[in-house]
């Protein structure tokens, strides 16, 4: 590790505290959703899926794209301003490529499918497996939420870390 100032120090707790502060909000938003709507819209399909349709139905999609997109902005920020604390940077790149392979998951199955029972929803015409499509669904979801979880918890250490090591140079 090279020789860091407390005014470097400093910016990567910032952004640390930042990008944690964002995943954990965004977790927030994930643990309603998947404790308040999405058990209501997979009940029993098709007919619970009328909430996803019509002209005022559920659609999170510009939420969710714009929420995950601001806090792998700030992720992104705090691994360039931890870059030069080895430790830091070594566990936040394994976070970093554990959260986006969950992302690819999500872009593989999770939107596609709910783009699917969107247009079930719209469309009326369902196939004969819907209700273990929209079960599987929920379930993978929680799977998916407990890894966002889990690796919010990861960047708590490193904050702590980066913390303890500037408050060693004052």
């Amino acid at each position: 590790m090279e020789q860091l100032t407390a005014s470097y120090l400093t910016r990567a707790e910032i952004w640390l505290f930042i990008t944690t502060l964002a995943y954990f909000m965004m977790n927030g938003a994930q643990l309603f959703e998947t404790t308040v709507i999405i058990p209501k819209w997979t009940t029993a399909p098709p007919e619970s899926l009328a909430m996803l349709g019509g002209k005022y139905g559920l659609d999170l999609k510009v939420f969710w794209i714009v929420t995950h997109s601001l806090h792998e902005l700030t992720f992104l920020l705090a691994l360039l301003f931890c870059w030069k604390i080895d430790p830091v940077r070594n566990w936040l790149l394994l976070l970093f490529v554990l959260h986006v392979a969950v992302r690819a998951w999500t872009l593989m199955y999770f939107a596609p499918n709910i783009i699917d029972f969107q247009k079930i929803a719209t469309s009326g015409t369902a196939d004969t497996d819907l209700l273990a499509r929209t079960s599987q669904w929920r379930v993978l979801n929680y799977v998916r939420v407990g890894i966002f979880v889990a690796i919010s918890f990861g960047l708590i250490p490193l904050y702590i870390m980066v913390t303890n090591l500037r408050i060693k140079l004052l």
